[in-house]
């Protein structure tokens, strides 16, 4: 089938994520026939480098043979099986090993299968902590520009108004403090949140926040600093530490997972995205043993955590999971990571000479500029024009982020560069 018919069948029955579909009457679907390495390639042969990793799963390239082999071989033996009083191999693997990653503290594994869901079920443990020590905690606080996901409850602690806006009559009670700018203290931002823990802490459950960079919030990156105080100033009320690592963990911000950087470790991990290599959907929170005990009773006592998901754990995409972390283990990626960010960078410093960009910055292997312009939308302006030089790049507002595969390599980066040179002296 031409590419054509593949669009007009798309746009007759599919209704696309985080899109306005009348877009599509001007700006054509982009039908994906496979994908190798850092490139996918259309159905008419043309290739385009995957600088988004496809939304931040994909950490070892597109068809990764390593982790297709893994897939395949648990096929062979079991595609699934429910997780409320079974289990399976690939997922008792997956959690002594996550575990053996984390600090000590971090020993107790819950999954679902997408990022909003580990963070409704991080919330849900918090509140339901609380009631069980006859706290009266009903809030959440969070900073302001994050995000954490689009179920109502990730909804409710996040702060970017596009996506929130609408749902508020229908979302949970939740605070917010303003973020610090990368080259700030947070003296300020830490001043408001002490008054506002003086006059309410009681009353929060849990403080979630994204450990150094709010990665759908425009790519902004802030201090480790102002995490570990306003962590530390949280916990002194007694309220709960999220970290949502969703788009930050395995090794995106330089380090395995971003919280080693803040001195913090949190009452609740939550991790997805490139946990699969973005093979098969899964997530997980870990959180601590004390944490589980407060759950931990007999039946009559009602005290467990009736949460659930059918594909919970899915063997499938535990055994990618699996292959995803041979691959960190074997390759030593977060030392190879930084060899490529260091010429990434150098890259990036050299994008200055234009004057219609500004606020250059980086945090490990996400990368990411402003563009100046008085044109509307000049994101999407961008992105048109990328996908003309072979480059896939999915703007956030005029933030233009580079976040792409581990295995590209140094050709590949120049290409990267090379292409975005002359869209800006296009623009």
């Amino acid at each position: 089938m031409q590419e054509s018919g593949l669009i007009a069948d798309d746009l007759r029955h599919i209704w696309h994520p985080c899109t306005q579909m009348k877009d599509h009457e001007q700006i054509p679907l982009i039908p994906i026939s496979y994908g190798k390495g850092v490139w996918i390639y259309d159905f008419e042969g043309r290739g385009y480098i995957d600088g988004i990793s496809s939304w931040w799963v994909n950490l070892f390239g597109h068809a990764n043979e390593y982790i297709t082999n893994a897939l395949t071989k648990q096929a062979q033996t079991l595609e699934h099986i429910l997780l409320a009083g079974f289990t399976h191999k690939p997922i008792i693997e997956l959690s002594s090993r996550l575990c053996a990653l984390l600090d000590n503290r971090l020993q107790k594994c819950f999954y679902a299968d997408n990022g909003s869901s580990a963070v409704e079920i991080a919330l849900k443990m918090s509140f339901h902590k609380a009631r069980l020590r006859r706290q009266k905690r009903h809030r959440f606080l969070s900073l302001k520009n994050s995000y954490h996901g689009e179920t109502l409850g990730a909804l409710s602690v996040g702060n970017v108004k596009l996506y929130k806006d609408t749902y508020g009559p229908i979302l949970l009670e939740s605070l917010s403090i303003d973020v610090p700018s990368l080259d700030s203290n947070g003296e300020k931002e830490l001043l408001s949140l002490k008054t506002l823990l003086e006059k309410m802490g009681g009353e929060i459950c849990a403080f979630i926040l994204e450990p150094l960079v709010q990665c759908a919030g425009n790519m902004h990156m802030y201090s480790a600093s102002f995490i570990k105080e306003a962590c530390t100033m949280a916990r002194s009320y007694g309220i709960d530490i999220i970290f949502d690592e969703i788009a930050v963990g395995f090794g995106r911000t330089g380090s395995m997972f971003a919280y080693e950087q803040c001195g913090v470790v949190p009452d609740f991990l939550c991790l997805s995205k490139g946990i699969s290599g973005g093979y098969l959907p899964l997530s997980v929170v870990v959180t601590s043993n004390e944490i589980y005990q407060e759950f931990y009773a007999p039946y009559e006592e009602g005290k467990a955590f009736l949460h659930s998901h059918s594909y919970t754990g899915n063997p499938l995409a535990c055994a990618c999971a699996n292959a995803v972390l041979d691959i960190f283990q074997k390759d030593d990626v977060i030392a190879s990571n930084k060899k490529k960010r260091d010429k990434i960078v150098k890259k990036l410093e050299a994008l200055k000479e234009f004057k219609n960009i500004k606020n250059i910055r980086y945090k490990g292997m996400i990368f990411a500029f402003d563009l100046i312009s008085t044109q509307s939308r000049a994101g999407l302006i961008f992105f048109q024009k990328a996908l003309k030089h072979s480059l896939i790049f999915r703007p956030l507002g005029n933030t233009i982020y580079f976040m792409p595969p581990y295995v590209i390599s140094e050709e590949e980066i120049d290409f990267v560069f090379e292409g975005i040179g002359k869209i800006l002296r296009d623009f």
